[in-house]
């Protein structure tokens, strides 16, 4: 790495709260960051989608010309906080290739084109880090990259989306809909005016592409994330999971088998003696299953201003102390080719419900149904009787696809009537029945 004498200079993309939070460190605690780099720091500019002034910020700093500010040639390490793909992808390969070293906290980025950046990084010989891509101020990334560099990782299991996790704690400990937790999220600033990538999913999932590839490394591809959304998680979902003694999450996991791979995210019910299952509010919590270091809890805020800022400078200071070293930890090649095995081939165990039809011998045929594709069932209580007449069943360790096959043949059954509903279960052992 090129080794940098004098002041570093900073260059930020975006001044959003995090922007503000960052540069307010660099203007504001220039000694203090100073002591911890060993060398001075500078702010040498801040690029922004329209001209305005900042407070506390020289106006000769402010742009609107970003490609201009990271190819200048004399920039240390560019901070990347506008988020999207494009134009930050654009941005951040002009900024490397210009010889500066990348921070940033752009998951999206990351999780799509994470593989490229590293490639392009290693080649002009400069730093990439993203430790607050991913669980805010909860320190993952670097540590699964660094202090776990040497064990085998078997397993990461992770409420990675604090909105998710919000809404659903709500539900459990206040009762409600979806919706009402949801306009709480909203209202409280946990959740964006459109939601739509936390609920569904998609920003946990992009989350553990980034995991994965970190714990395991492999180029997996976000494509090859399996992602399932709570939005169709209601009242009698958690009060079967009360019943069960549990409480229902967002979970993110991604493991490694003698056959490869396999990352996704789906709700789960989760054993109240789980460790996940403490990780309450807007928190984020990351279990790791090491061969030699066995488990690892992280747990945290996961979101908001502060929280993500607090990574974003940590992975600044690591960046510039390897300017003025002139040396640094190489970013990752990804070396290991192994096969992402399909969502269709990861079993689990899972709690099935359904209102059937309130007559002798409905429990066998349902039964049946589950046994004629190989799926055992570990527990089955009946609720209700009459028009309120259901079925609850918790089936042992089976496929994705025995499970789905038996949910189909079941909706077409002439005893069960209305929708029928599925989660998976978490072992009451420490990690995920899968």
């Amino acid at each position: 790495m090129k080794r940098t004498t004098g002041a570093l200079r900073i260059a930020l993309l975006g001044h959003g709260t995090v922007g503000a939070e960052t540069a307010r460190a660099l203007t504001g605690r220039g000694a203090e960051l100073a002591a911890r780099i060993g060398a001075p720091v500078e702010l040498a500019g801040i690029a922004l989608s329209r001209p305005r002034t900042l407070p506390g910020i020289d106006s000769s700093l402010i742009t609107t010309d970003a490609q201009a500010l990271v190819s200048r040639g004399d920039i240390d390490v560019v901070v990347e906080l506008i988020g999207g793909v494009e134009p930050a992808r654009s941005l951040v390969v002009a900024a490397m290739e210009a010889g500066a070293s990348v921070v940033t906290a752009n998951k999206a980025l990351i999780a799509s084109e994470g593989v490229d950046l590293h490639r392009i990084a290693r080649k002009q010989g400069v730093g990439l880090a993203y430790e607050a891509a991913v669980a805010g101020a909860v320190p993952v990334l670097r540590p699964l990259r660094q202090s776990l560099a040497g064990d085998r990782l078997r397993r990461v299991t992770g409420i990675v989306n604090g909105t998710t996790n919000f809404i659903l704690d709500r539900m459990t400990g206040a009762g409600g809909t979806f919706q009402g937790a949801l306009h709480e999220a909203q209202r409280l600033g946990y959740a964006e005016a459109d939601p739509t990538a936390d609920v569904c999913g998609a920003d946990a999932a992009a989350k553990m592409a980034i995991v994965a590839r970190l714990a395991f490394d492999t180029e997996l591809p976000f494509d090859d994330v399996h992602f399932e959304g709570i939005t169709h998680i209601g009242p009698g979902d958690i009060a079967h999971a009360e019943a069960n003694g549990c409480v229902i999450k967002l979970v993110g996991i991604c493991d490694r088998t003698p056959d490869g791979v396999n990352a996704r995210v789906h709700p789960m019910m989760i054993p109240r003696d789980h460790p996940l299952a403490g990780v309450r509010d807007a928190d984020n919590g990351i279990l790791v299953e090491a061969e030699a270091a066995g488990e690892l809890m992280f747990h945290g805020a996961g979101a908001g201003g502060l929280a993500t800022s607090s990574a974003v400078l940590g992975d600044l200071v690591e960046l510039c102390r390897d300017r003025v070293a002139g040396t640094g930890q190489a970013p990752a090649d990804f070396s290991q080719v192994l096969p992402v095995i399909p969502v269709a081939q990861v079993a689990a165990r899972y709690h099935v419900s359904m209102f059937v039809t309130d007559e002798p011998g409905v429990l066998s045929q349902v039964s049946a149904v589950f046994a004629e594709h190989g799926v055992s069932l570990e527990t089955v209580r009946q609720e209700g009787l009459g028009a309120e007449a259901e079925l609850a069943l918790v089936t042992h360790r089976a496929t994705d696809a025995a499970v789905t096959e038996v949910l189909a043949r079941l909706r077409s059954h002439p005893s069960t009537r209305g929708v029928i509903r599925s989660i998976r279960l978490l072992d009451s052992r420490k990690g995920p029945a899968s």
